[in-house]
C-alpha cells in the first residue's frame, strides 16, 4: 500500500492523521482484550478467578475532617488541604490569624 502524502491537501492529510489515530486505538483494544482473555483463561485452568488473583479491592477515599470553619456560615469549612477558599483569604487579609478558624 502506497500512499502519496506529498500531493495531498490539508484536508485529507488531517482526516488521514485522524483514521489512522483510530485504528490503532482500535487495534491496542483488541490487543488489549486478547491479553486479558488469555490471563482470564490461564487463571481459571489454575483454579483461580482474576479477581482473586490481583486482590480487585478497590481503595477507598478516606474523607479528611474539616479543620476551619468560617465564624459568619459555620456550614462553610475547610480541610486545610488545597487552594484557600475567600473567606480564609479574606480573614487573613484583615489581619487575623488561621488559629482564629479553627473548629473547637
Amino acid at each position: 500500500m502506497s500512499i502519496d502524502l506529498e500531493n495531498m491537501s490539508l484536508k485529507e492529510l488531517r482526516d488521514l492523521h485522524k483514521t489512522v489515530g483510530r485504528q490503532i486505538d482500535g487495534y491496542e483494544t483488541k490487543q488489549k482484550d486478547k491479553a486479558k482473555a488469555a490471563v482470564q483463561q490461564a487463571a481459571e485452568e489454575h483454579g483461580y478467578s482474576l479477581k482473586e488473583l490481583l486482590g480487585a479491592s478497590k481503595s477507598v477515599k478516606s474523607s479528611v475532617a474539616a479543620k476551619y470553619a468560617n465564624p459568619d456560615d459555620t456550614s462553610a469549612t475547610w480541610t486545610g488541604r488545597g487552594r484557600q477558599p475567600l473567606w480564609v483569604k479574606g480573614h487573613l487579609d484583615a489581619g487575623g490569624n488561621l488559629d482564629d478558624l479553627l473548629i473547637k
